[in-house]
């Protein structure tokens, strides 16, 4: 009997994994800007991963799957906040975010005491898109 509901667990979680995966790509595909894309992408995408891999630990039901489940958790976490904000600040400084998106810029303020004095998608003739 504990099988049987170990294994319906490690069934649900996987399956909601995968619906959050799906949700992370369709809302690539249907959000405007490179600002909502992101948030859309990297929220429900890592949720998804997580949920999916330890839905794989609990059928699994080993110790080595356990730990490669949370050393891939673990590297998740750690690395898709940090693409995420490469990704915010690469799209800022090309010019690709509106101003009208933002409510505090501070990333103006610490690219002009760098030497900046436009973001770099403002080059002469090339308006942002």
């Amino acid at each position: 009997m504990t099988d049987q509901v170990l294994d319906l667990v490690a069934a649900v979680l996987v399956l909601l994994g995968s619906l959050l995966c799906l949700a992370a790509a369709v809302a690539l595909l249907r959000f405007p800007d490179v600002l909502e894309k992101m948030h859309a992408v990297t929220k429900p995408q890592v949720l998804g991963l997580i949920l999916v891999t330890v839905g794989i630990a609990v059928s699994l039901r080993t110790w080595w799957a356990a730990g490669l489940s949370v050393l891939i958790i673990v590297l998740q976490l750690l690395t898709a906040p940090v693409a995420a904000n490469m990704v915010a600040r690469g799209a800022y400084r090309a010019g690709l975010v509106p101003d009208r998106q933002l409510r505090v810029d501070h990333l103006t303020d610490d690219l002009r005491a760098a030497g900046y004095s436009r973001p770099l998608g403002t080059e002469a003739g090339h308006a942002p898109r």
